[in-house]
């Protein structure tokens, strides 16, 4: 297990909705946000169903407006998971979820900065015990009102200590909020440091890691599209997790937030910071050895174990018998691909060699097979019987048997 920074533990939730722990000794928790309107309830429901299903351990909400608030009355009593309130502009849009039953604010320090409403905020979650996430963000630091000190602050962002200059801004704009709340001794406090440049988020979280001992919320701003947002987020968030950093993390895309889920608890997954639930399906890259549809079969594959698959099994499918025995090494179920057939193994123990089309088929119904026995105790997770014994990558898989069949009958040539 990676080593945790020590910090201060904060609950999230009730009895009803489940009790989210973060910080302290709790598992890193994996949150994501709504994408639609609040004030479209019955959508807003449906969305919050799906990401919890699909593993969220909360869910974040937009309340822009008094309309998204009075929604939250409808909303929370239909949900499973806790429900965050993200508040930004408007401190009476805090109370009014306050009111409505929410389990944790989101107040953004560049947005809401008046004294008074800070701590109108901070004594209403006191009273309900209610933790509050201070996040700042890259992009409501710098001062958009005023016009002479906007350019002042932008004139030291862009010189060319830019990365030290909005460090300081961040660090600064936390420690001055921070001091409201120590005022009130308010103390059920998550921090998060967000910004686009993955540099800057490591550095930002690493030093106020440093000052301070409140729970992080890690996260990526303006990340982008899937397809290019994931390297941007799982690169500076992986990074602090294998540091010790990081409580509760969300990874943020411009696509459905499900990718948010799933992505964000796999990176928790492959470091070891979360039991894994469902299966666990590695495969081989591309190469010229290839000699089935993989792809095809490895997303076909995929599917099916979500769907079927809640033990935490181990399934390798390989395309060809070169680096697959070796790579499937510890694999509970495997197959390696020939020409048009794979021969399928169960914790190093080959039980049939199938063609093409009846591999899906046979792989599922061996996956099924094993999680029935681990749930009888007949066999554990991880545990290998024999020792993987690869196939012969001529006879038994097929590819040039037929030629060396015939080559058998002919006469060798005769050589002088």
């Amino acid at each position: 297990m990676i080593p945790r920074r020590p910090t201060r533990k904060v609950f999230v939730g009730d009895e009803k909705h489940g009790i989210v722990p973060i910080g302290g000794d709790a598992p890193v928790s994996i949150q994501t946000m709504t994408a639609g309107y609040t004030w479209e309830i019955d959508k807003c429901v449906a969305e919050i169903h799906k990401l919890a299903a699909a593993g969220a351990h909360m869910v974040r909400v937009a309340v822009p407006e008094k309309k998204d608030t009075a929604a939250l009355q409808e909303i929370i009593p239909q949900v499973t998971v806790p429900i965050i309130a993200d508040v930004h502009f408007h401190f009476q849009r805090a109370l009014e979820a306050i009111d409505a039953g929410i389990h944790k604010i989101r107040l953004n320090p560049g947005n809401i900065s008046d004294k008074a409403q800070v701590i109108d905020v901070i004594q209403a979650c006191k009273a309900r015990r209610l933790p509050i996430r201070i996040g700042v963000n890259e992009g409501s630091i710098v001062e958009r009102r005023d016009k002479q000190r906007r350019l002042k602050e932008l004139g030291g962002v862009f010189s060319d200590n830019k990365h030290g200059h909005l460090l300081a801004i961040m660090v600064t704009k936390l420690e001055e909020y921070l001091e409201i709340f120590h005022e009130q001794d308010f103390h059920d406090i998550v921090i998060s440091a967000k910004s686009i440049d993955p540099t800057l988020v490591i550095d930002a979280y690493k030093e106020i890691s440093r000052r301070f001992d409140y729970p992080l919320h890690l996260g990526v701003t303006h990340a982008g599209p899937k397809e290019t947002g994931t390297i941007r987020s799982v690169v500076p968030l992986g990074h602090l997790l294998c540091s010790g950093i990081g409580d509760t993390v969300r990874i943020s895309y411009a696509s459905d937030p499900i990718y948010e889920v799933q992505d964000g608890l796999e990176m928790l997954y492959v470091l070891g910071l979360r039991p894994r639930i469902g299966a666990e399906l590695i495969a081989c890259p591309t190469c010229g050895r290839i000699q089935v549809d993989l792809f095809k079969l490895v997303q076909d594959v995929r599917k099916k174990l979500a769907e079927e698959i809640t033990l935490p099994i181990k399934v390798a499918v390989m395309g060809c018998v070169v680096n697959g025995p070796g790579e499937c090494e510890g694999a509970d179920i495997a197959i390696f691909a020939g020409d048009r057939r794979g021969i399928i193994y169960v914790q190093g123990e080959k039980v049939a060699n199938v063609p093409e089309e009846q591999i899906m088929d046979r792989l599922l119904a061996e996956c099924r097979n094993f999680q029935q026995r681990v749930q009888r105790g007949e066999a554990k997770l991880g545990e290998k019987v024999v020792d993987v014994v690869p196939p012969d990558p001529i006879g038994e898989l097929g590819s040039g048997w037929e030629k060396i069949q015939k080559e058998k009958g002919r006469s060798l040539p005769v050589v002088n």
